[in-house]
C-alpha cells in the first residue's frame, strides 16, 4: 500500500492527503500542536508530534513504510528540521521512493516585474527566502545531487523542490478576507504576484509522483501574475461587493511579513511543469480559480 508521510499536515498537505486517501493510501502526518496531532488522528490518518526541534517520539517507526514523504514544515536559522532530526531515519527507509519538498517562489527575491524561471539565480532579501534557499540546498544534497537531474542518493530515493506562488483556496482566499471585510487593495505601480490554488499543488505533485526526477526542481505557480489589488477587485465583483478603496503603498498599514511581499515584484514561469510532467492546470488563473470558490462561500 502507498503511504504518504506529510512533515507538517498544514493547509496544503491536508489537501493533497485527501485526494490520496480517497484512492486508497496510508497517511501520515505530524504537527508541533498536540491537540492538531489529535485532529489528524480522528480524521482517520495517523497523527504524530513533531516540534522540529527534536526527533518525533513515533516518526522513526511510521517512516519504515512510507512510500511518499511530503516536507512542509518550515526551516528555521538551523536549516531544515527534518534533516536534523530525521535524516538517519529517512536514509533507513527502504520504501521511500518520492521526497517532495516545498519550498517558495520568495527564493527568486525581486527581479522589478521580470519573468524568471526555475535557472534564475537565487538572491532573495527576506529572512525567510533566505533559509528556504539553505533547505532546498541541503535536500538537494541529501540527494546526491552535483546539479544534474536523474540521479538519487544510495537509497535510491528521489527528492524534487517545488517553489509555491501565494497559495489561496476553500477557506482562505481574497473571497473570505473581502466577506469578513479584512482585504486591502494597496497599489504599488509595477508590483506583480503569481498565485497558485492549493488543489493545483496537490495536482502538480501528484503528476511529479508518477514521474519522479531526483534534483527537479519546479514552479508551481498559475498562468498570469497580477497586481494584488485587480484580484482584490476581481473578488468583490464575485460577491456582488464594493471593493475596499485603493490605498497606497507607501500609506499602508501592513506587518512587516507583509510588507515584505510588497518588496519583491516578478513574473514566474511555469512552462517547466508543464513541459516535463504534462501538468495543466485546473485553474490556470486567480479568475478561475476564484469563480470556483464562490459557491462554497455564498
Amino acid at each position: 500500500m502507498n503511504h504518504l508521510f506529510c512533515f507538517g499536515m498544514g493547509f496544503t498537505a491536508s489537501r493533497l492527503a485527501r485526494r490520496l486517501a480517497a484512492e486508497g493510501w496510508r497517511i501520515s502526518g505530524t504537527s508541533r500542536d498536540p491537540d492538531k496531532v489529535k485532529a489528524i488522528t480522528a480524521g482517520g490518518h495517523n497523527g504524530l508530534l513533531f516540534n522540529g526541534s527534536e526527533p518525533g517520539p513515533d516518526v522513526a517507526a511510521a517512516l519504515r513504510s512510507a512510500t511518499h514523504i511530503l516536507i512542509s514544515a518550515a526551516p528555521d536559522d538551523a536549516g531544515d528540521p527534518v534533516l536534523s532530526q530525521h535524516r538517519d531515519d529517512l536514509g533507513q527507509a527502504a520504501t521511500i521512493k518520492w521526497i517532495g519538498y516545498l519550498s517558495t517562489v520568495g527564493v527568486y527575491g525581486d527581479f522589478q516585474g521580470a519573468w524568471v524561471d526555475e535557472t534564475a539565480p537565487l538572491r532573495p532579501a527576506s529572512v525567510r527566502g533566505k533559509r528556504r534557499v539553505q533547505a532546498e540546498a541541503q535536500w538537494l544534497d541529501y540527494a546526491g545531487q552535483t546539479g544534474e537531474t536523474g540521479q538519487t542518493n544510495q537509497t535510491g530515493q528521489t527528492v524534487q523542490i517545488f517553489r509555491l506562488a501565494g497559495i489561496y483556496g476553500p477557506g482562505s482566499s481574497p473571497l473570505h478576507k473581502v466577506k469578513n471585510g479584512t482585504a486591502k487593495r494597496i497599489v504599488k505601480p509595477g508590483q506583480v504576484f503569481n498565485r497558485i490554488h492549493v488543489d493545483d499543488i496537490a495536482g502538480a505533485l501528484i503528476a511529479s509522483m508518477a514521474r519522479p526526477n531526483s534534483g527537479a526542481i519546479y514552479n508551481v505557480v498559475d498562468n498570469e501574475p497580477a497586481p494584488p489589488q485587480d484580484v482584490v477587485t476581481y473578488a468583490a465583483g464575485l460577491l456582488g461587493l464594493e471593493p475596499p478603496p485603493e490605498i497606497d503603498y507607501s500609506e499602508a498599514d501592513m506587518t512587516p511579513m507583509a510588507r515584505s511581499f510588497y518588496g519583491e515584484s516578478k513574473r514566474v514561469s511555469n512552462a517547466r511543469l508543464k513541459d516535463e510532467l504534462g501538468y495543466e492546470l485546473k485553474y490556470p488563473t486567480f479568475r478561475e480559480g476564484l469563480q470556483a470558490l464562490v459557491d462554497g462561500l455564498t
